[in-house]
This record gives C-alpha cells, structure tokens and sequence, in this order.
C-alpha cells in the first residue's frame, strides 16, 4: 500500500492537503484563514450564564461567541472546588496516580469503564450533579475547543483537556498512563505499559499512547513525553499569569497538525509546493521524527501539484450530488439540516449471477465508497444510507461488515446500527467542524439553498391575488408592481385582460415593470394616493 500526501499551500489563503493511496484520493483537509480554527486550542474562560434547563453553561473565552458548556463535559475537580484554581491544576491527578495502574482509554484518551475497581479522583462518576451546584455566574474555567460552532450556535467546550504530541496524548489531570483501544494486538499494548511505567511520568499528569506509538523506542516515547510536560508547565504559568478571558494555548497550524497525528511508516513521500511552508515542516520533522526527514521534498514542478496529480478534477467531484461507482452503479448523496440521506442505484452494474447476488455486489462497492465520501466531503451527524434490498440474512451482515471494516480508517467517531427492517443502515459521525461543502459554498441568495424557485406563473398569479387588496382601499389612486422580467412579460400578455378589468373596477392605475436583475422571486409594490403622497401597500 502506496501512501503520499500532497500539501498545496501555493495560494495564502488556503492550505490543502491531499492523503492518496495507491493513486487514490483517500482523504482531504481544506483550511482558510478566513475561517476561525478553533478545535484544539485551550482557553482560559469565564462563566456567564447557567441554563439548568439543558444542564449546561455558557462560557466568554474572548473570541467574541460564547461557547457551550455542558455538564457533561466538566471535569469532577469543579465539582469539589467551584471555578478554576490553578494552584490545583495538578493535585486531581497527582492523588489519583498513588497506586495508580495501567488503564485502557477510548480514542480521545478518557478513560473506559473498569470492572472491580474503586471509584478513585479525577474519574468521571456515574451520575453528574445539576450544573448549578458546581459552576456560578462569574467562575473561571480552562476549557478547550472540541467542536466548531455551526451557524448561530457557539463552539462547543470541554474541560478535559488533551494535547496530542506524536506518540502520546497529555491528559491532565488524569493521573494515569492508558493506551488506544485502537491498539488490539495484546502484545503490543503489554511493550507499551511496560515502556511507560518505565519512564515513570510525574504525578500529577496523565498520559495516552496513541496509534502512532506502534513499535516506538523508549527514547522515543521519552522526548514525546518530555515535549510535553514542557508545554503543559508553560499553559499552567500563563494560566496563573493572566485573567479571564485570554487564550493559554493555539493548535499547530493545519500542516505540522496533519504530519503529526497522520503521518505513519506507510507514507512514503510528503510533497509541500511552498519553501516557508516546507522549512517549518522540515523543523518539526527534525524535532519529532528526525529519521523521516528524507521523505519530505519541496515540490518545485510548473503544473500546480494537484493538477499534476489529477486532483482538481477529483475534488470537482466531491461536491456533486451524484457519485458513479464501478461497474455502472453509483450513490446519491443529499444533505439536510438534519441528516444525511445516501442512496444506492444499481444503474448499469450486471454479472453473470442472481439479481440477489447483484445487489450484494454492488452494496459492497457502494459501503467502501460510503465511507470515503463522508471522510471527503467531512459530513457529520446522523446518516441514512439505502442500500439495494436483499432478502438473505448472511448479504445483509456481509455489507453491515463491509461498510463497518471500510469506516475503521476514519479519524472521526462512528456508530452504525444494524440493518432496519426496511433495508436501511443507520450510523452517526462524529461533527467537528462545518462539512466540507458549507466552508467552500454558501447558500444562494436566490432560492436561499432549496434549488428551486417559483415558476413565472405562480409569481404571476401571486402578484394579482396581492392587487385584489387594493379593492378594499380607498386611499390608493396609483400602484407600481416591479417583479423579475419573466413574470412582467407573464402578466402583459397572458393577464392583459384581468388587469384592465381590475383597473376598471378599482378606479386604480396600475403599471407593471420588469427588472431583469430581480431574483424570480422578486416582488415589489410601491402605492400613492390621489396626491402624490406615498401610501404603505399591502
């Protein structure tokens, strides 16, 4: 298996970075710097409003919207002191960690349910007091961004933090070492334990192995670990230092991000087309992976890079509602406020086999292209995928195992229920950020993104259906209607008759106009009395 990423920051504000596999475009990350990148970074907040309604609060960090807060997210050392005291930021840990052992951990580092184990500090209990007994209005908190804000609503916070170095994930005040749950070879994750109770981290701190520290060297884990500390005893003197709301810690930027947490062994070449941008990899690199330095090249061809690469014609293709699959088939995807629908046609796609052994075939094509284009297009939320019917129990599990095998690689948590009665697969993926469409497009101002619009007929009709008002008024001597130029036509011609009859009956003079820059929606009435005098119609 081939691996390259291809990093195109030759337009500043963009950076683009393309993971191919075998020639295939695998995964895409898109990020401008027009656009706020919040997730990640840890901010020193201030308590401003409590909803015991929702049991959660909203938090000023100062970047202009309040973040959302839910109780859920808070960790068991407010519930003990109310509010943030930095002079505590490492005891949670440090009497959790006296006798502490190895814990397995979830993907995000915290920590999974234990059986026979006594409750011990710094665990998330079962149950959750009201959010109103642990926070006031006006407590500080150290909270991190762990979801972007979508449309009205603010980011979404957390006060577990995590920063993700290159093999290990610091966790305080966790207070204990864990490993991935994504690490399943049990040999592997006995080394691991073994290497960290090794280094013997400080009390006070917890820590997470992460994918990457597969098969890493003591010495290995040891600066990882080291770069840590170092970075989490700078958040703690800024967080001393300085007041509610201020910033105590920004995420890398999207290139170091990417090399850090996807770069693996497999990747055999990472191409950067911009030198500044290749130096500051080249540093980091030399920093955390220094024998893979060689790997990195400046990419200095004419063509633009994704275009050398085909690229662009591919990422065309992400934001079409319609995806062709192999053999003649293909998958519909429509995205709503609330959901994301995909549909399975067979279209062309034959073989020599039963119609039953058909549908399976194609649905087994159609899961693994499922799963690489919601980690394209970025979609999140809850997602309904329609697959071709099949009446035997053994294809139905066949393709629930398909579509679960092609989601492992996928950064983002999943869950996928099992075939509905009605043939469909229900799953969720986890929302981080806008999807990959809404930060490229918006809606158009036109049909404010429904897609369709009114035809000049029913405008038309609408327009006269207003006018009839005008009959009850005694006030109105003169109308003037502007609509889309189509509808002006529409209204001239086919409606000549009504309006000479209207004009008759109302004793109102009537003039339509038609703008061709009008949406065909447009719908304007200006009216005016026997004096001249401007009159609020309708």
């Amino acid at each position: 298996m081939k691996q390259e990423m291809l990093i195109n920051v030759s337009q500043p504000e963009e950076c683009r970075i393309a993971i191919m596999e075998d020639g295939v475009l695998e995964e895409l990350y898109v990020e401008r710097t027009s656009q706020d990148n919040l997730v990640g970074n840890i901010y020193k907040g201030r308590i401003v409003n409590i909803e015991p309604s929702i049991q959660a609060a909203f938090v000023d960090f100062g970047v202009g919207r309040n973040g959302f807060l839910h109780i859920s997210d808070v960790e068991p050392q407010y519930y003990r002191q109310g509010g943030l005291d930095p002079d505590k930021a490492f005891e949670a840990g440090e009497a959790a960690s006296r006798g502490a052992d190895i814990e397995e951990t979830d993907a995000d580092g915290r920590p999974k349910t234990a059986t026979r184990r006594k409750p011990r500090l710094g665990d998330r209990p079962r149950v959750k007091p009201p959010i109103q007994d642990v926070l006031r209005r006006g407590d500080e908190v150290l909270v991190q961004v762990i979801k972007e804000g979508f449309g009205t609503k603010g980011p979404t916070l957390s006060t577990y933090i995590s920063i993700p170095g290159r093999y290990l994930v610091l966790m305080p005040p966790l207070g204990r070492v864990g490993v991935s749950k994504k690490i399943d070879d049990e040999h592997e994750r006995r080394l691991l334990r073994d290497i960290m109770l090794e280094l013997r981290p400080p009390k006070g701190v917890g820590f997470v192995v992460r994918t990457a520290g597969t098969e890493r060297t003591k010495s290995e884990m040891a600066r990882d670990m080291a770069y840590l500390l170092r970075l989490w005893k700078s958040i703690v003197r800024r967080m001393r230092k300085y007041s509610a709301p201020i910033d105590i810690y920004q995420e890398s930027d999207m290139i170091i991000r990417t090399i850090r947490d996807m770069f693996t062994e497999d990747v055999g070449r990472i191409l950067i087309d911009e030198p500044a941008a290749y130096e500051r990899a080249r540093e980091f690199l030399e920093l955390v992976m220094p024998k893979y330095v060689s790997r990195l090249q400046l990419y200095e061809g004419k063509e633009p890079l994704f275009h050398r690469y085909g690229l662009e014609e591919e990422i065309s293709r992400i934001h079409q509602r319609k995806v062709p699959l192999k053999g003649g088939g293909s998958i519909v995807i429509d995205t709503t406020e609330a959901l994301v629908a995909i549909d399975v046609n067979s279209g062309s796609f034959r073989t020599e086999k039963s119609a039953e052994e058909n549908a399976y075939q194609m649905n087994l094509i159609a899961a693994k292209e499922i799963a690489r284009q919601l980690r394209l297009r970025d979609l999140g939320g809850v997602i309904v995928n329609d697959f071709i019917d099949m009446r035997r129990e053994k294809y139905r599990r066949g393709v629930e195992k398909a579509l679960h095998d092609a989601m492992k690689r996928d950064r983002a948590r999943t869950k996928i229920l099992r075939t509905s009665p009605f043939g469909l697969i229900e799953m969720t993926r986890q929302r981080i950020r806008p999807s990959l469409r809404k930060s490229i497009f918006r809606d158009c101002p036109t049909c404010s993104g429904t897609g369709i619009v009114k035809t000049a007929e029913s405008m038309a009709i609408e327009v006269m259906r207003t006018l009839q008002l005008s009959a009850t008024r005694d006030d109105i001597a003169r109308l003037n209607v502007t609509v889309h130029d189509e509808v002006a036509t529409w209204i001239n011609n086919r409606k000549r008759r009504e309006i000479a009859q209207f004009e008759d009956a109302t004793h109102v003079q009537l003039h339509v106009t038609g703008k061709e820059s009008a949406s065909p929606e447009h719908l304007l009435i200006e009216a005016w009395d026997s004096s001249g005098r401007t009159v609020r119609f309708p």
